[in-house]
């Protein structure tokens, strides 16, 4: 078999779905999985204008939810929304008996936050930026 590398510098958003095909594939025949696996998000709402102003997104599978992202408007911050949303994850996750949540943040955003939830720092990448570090952290359910 002959291929072709073609670089993009700019993909689609539609491409990401196309190059993770096969490694899904492969993951499945490998490691079959009956374990739930899906997507769970909570939205945080302007109940004035009815938008999403802010919310929790993550994956789950292989009996982790992984936190991709949570957001609140800065003026929102501190009201205990934050917590109320990992909180809402966790027992989430704990109604389908995952194993845990995990999650990445970076050292000038929130890792106070996730370690007085109980979550604790597994990996590190420093200078990324630089002078700051990206962290990665858990917590097991179990």
């Amino acid at each position: 078999m002959t291929l072709v590398l073609e670089i993009d510098r700019d993909p689609p958003a539609e491409m990401r779905e196309e190059v993770r095909k096969g490694l899904r594939e492969w993951n499945l025949r490998v490691m079959p999985s009956e374990k739930p696996r899906g997507n769970f998000a909570i939205y945080v709402r302007d109940p004035a204008s009815g938008d999403v102003v802010g919310g929790l997104w993550g994956p789950y599978y292989y009996d982790w939810l992984f936190v991709e992202f949570l957001s609140l408007p800065e003026e929102a911050r501190g009201e205990g929304l934050g917590r109320k949303m990992m909180q809402e994850a966790e027992r989430f996750a704990r109604n389908i008996g995952l194993t845990g949540i995990w999650l990445d943040t970076f050292s000038w955003q929130a890792q106070g936050f996730y370690e007085k939830l109980g979550y604790q720092v597994f990996g590190e990448i420093e200078d990324f930026p630089d002078g700051q570090s990206r962290l990665f952290l858990k917590k097991r359910l179990d």
